[in-house]
């Protein structure tokens, strides 16, 4: 196998041969990034379902963009926001549990997208492909400015929010208690999420992109502890299904961002069915 006969062939002459590779290495390296410090209060705080449906609920701003021959990053990040805003009101003036809200507004935003795009679908399939799978290998350096943009705001963000994300992540009582203005952070949480779906579009694309938020912070939370160790582990895992992912997609002419998600997946997998039999010698 070339992989262990030819590392340097195998592991490094994609990225010094080909410009694209190098975008698209600091493209999903970027994109991880974002999505893995995000994408740990996603998982400690037990609300994948919603990264899954602001995944889905931008869809209605990429559709109306194309039609209007606007930037779909553009219309993805307003509909986000609507999103955000929507699910924001429901839980504060709705008795309905939290998810059955996003639920409703999952559903309505998808079949939205779906009613703009059904008269539309064949002038626009080819740059819809790219939105919802991704195009990694064809970023260019406007996206990758982008996306660095998207990655300072989160982190910033993040760090800003760190205390009042940990207090209310595992007790929103004492969150109250200490003025940590629980709701305001929640709000916040969601506008950060939905930045790192919107800039990761390019990357994996808006269905795949659950994946890096999930998998990574996913599988650190099985290996160490402690909030800044699972962003940590989540960034090199991602970054290490990112360059896998890339170079298998590149020598077996295999899609980059499904890939590289499946790498993601991957290694979540093994890591629980090694824990498993690694306890089950211990007992």
């Amino acid at each position: 196998m070339e992989v262990f006969i030819a590392p340097q062939t195998w592991w490094i002459d994609p990225f010094i041969s080909n410009g694209f590779m190098r975008n698209a290495l600091v493209a999903g390296l970027l994109a991880v990034l974002t999505t893995s410090v995000v994408g740990t209060w996603v998982v400690l705080r037990g609300v994948t379902f919603l990264g899954d449906a602001l995944a889905h609920g931008v869809l209605p701003g990429v559709a109306v963009a194309f039609v209007v021959g606007m930037d779909p990053t553009l219309g993805a990040f307003v509909a986000a926001i609507a999103m955000v805003g929507g699910i924001n009101l429901l839980r504060e003036h709705s008795s309905l549990p939290e998810d059955a809200s996003i639920g409703v507004l999952f559903v309505g935003f998808l079949a939205l997208a779906v009613v703009i795009m059904s008269g539309h679908s064949g002038s626009y399939v080819g740059d819809l492909n790219r939105f919802l799978f991704g195009s990694i290998t064809g970023v260019n350096s406007d996206d990758l400015r982008r996306q660095a943009i998207a990655a300072a705001i989160s982190l910033a963000g993040v760090i800003v929010f760190y205390r009042a994300f940990l207090v209310m992540t595992f007790d929103e009582v004492q969150a109250r208690m200490l003025r940590l203005r629980p709701q305001l952070s929640h709000f916040v949480l969601l506008v950060l999420l939905s930045i790192s779906v919107v800039a990761s579009f390019e990357t994996v694309g808006s269905l795949l992109v659950l994946g890096f938020l999930i998998a990574p912070p996913a599988t650190a939370t099985l290996l160490v502890r402690g909030v800044p160790r699972i962003m940590g582990v989540a960034t090199l895992l991602g970054a290490l299904s990112v360059v896998v992912g890339l170079l298998i997609s590149y020598h077996n002419a295999t899609a980059a961002s499904a890939t590289m998600t499946l790498v993601a997946v991957v290694i979540f997998l093994s890591t629980v069915a090694v824990r498993a039999i690694w306890n089950s010698v211990r007992n």
